[in-house]
């Protein structure tokens, strides 16, 4: 019954379904997974990294996109699909910053983008963009903010969120890491720990290593943001951490047994 509703965009199949969208979300959620967390004093994205031996490593090739001065995202699914949408929200940063004087608002520059995604599924001769994207940012009205957005067009904002491969599982450990005892704002520090244990159990190939992961984070100081990429030591670090918290849990497990 589907293939006489899904040849057009445009076409509403009997249930009210637009099958192409459902088919451009279901590959951005084939695509590597991508974690955002909202903190006390930042905001912070992980994403898995593709890594290929015949790869030239001296030419990076970056999966979180820092946009402006005070945003960043992180795109899953086809990577074509989101070069072009990232480029449109730099421009677009750029449009605003030189009408007006200053910063975008975020939610603003995801909604500009979102409309511009919607209107692919709504016209005749456009496909949907089949990638979904993951903001972080910080404005004047609402500082640090985390928004996630779909092929569809639609967004919204999240304290922590998940895209990309076994994005529902992560979704589930995000929430009894965050939500165990009621909700509690986690420090910067706190969300690379678990954002470190979200990425170790998405992982599909091999074990968690700096090559294979890619981590940002948005901070605020001297009323200045500063967009960083954590270095290699420094995921090492966070990773030999996550090893060591992971055996004792493995052992007190094999001693009340």
């Amino acid at each position: 019954m589907a293939r006489l509703y899904d040849s057009r965009t445009t076409i509403f199949s009997p249930e009210g379904r637009l099958y192409q969208v459902e088919y451009a979300m279901e590959a951005a959620s084939q695509s590597g997974t991508c974690v955002g967390i909202l903190a006390k004093n930042g905001v912070l994205l992980a994403t898995e990294r593709s890594v290929d031996k015949l790869m030239d490593t001296s030419i990076p090739v970056p999966r979180i996109s820092w946009l402006n001065e005070d945003m960043a995202c992180c795109a899953t699914g086809n990577t074509a699909d989101g070069n072009v949408l990232v480029a449109q929200l730099r421009l677009s940063t750029q449009q605003y910053l030189v009408n007006f004087g200053e910063m975008i608002p975020c939610e603003q520059l995801v909604r500009s983008l979102c409309d511009i995604k919607q209107a692919y599924t709504q016209y005749g001769g456009k496909r949907p963009f089949g990638v979904s994207l993951i903001y972080m940012g910080w404005d004047r009205r609402f500082g640090f903010q985390l928004y996630q957005s779909d092929p569809s067009g639609n967004y919204s904002g999240w304290k922590a969120t998940c895209i990309g491969r076994k994005s529902g599982a992560a979704l589930e450990m995000l929430q009894n890491e965050l939500f165990s005892k009621g909700y509690v704002c986690p420090s910067l520090e706190e969300a690379k720990d678990v954002a470190i244990k979200v990425m170790g159990m998405t992982l599909d190939r091999g074990s968690l290593t700096p090559a294979n992961l890619e981590i940002a984070s948005i901070q605020r100081f001297c009323d200045t943001t500063v967009f960083h990429i954590l270095e290699k030591n420094e995921i090492h670090r966070l990773i030999e951490r996550y090893n060591i918290l992971k055996k004792r849990v493995v052992r007190r497990k094999y001693l009340s047994h």
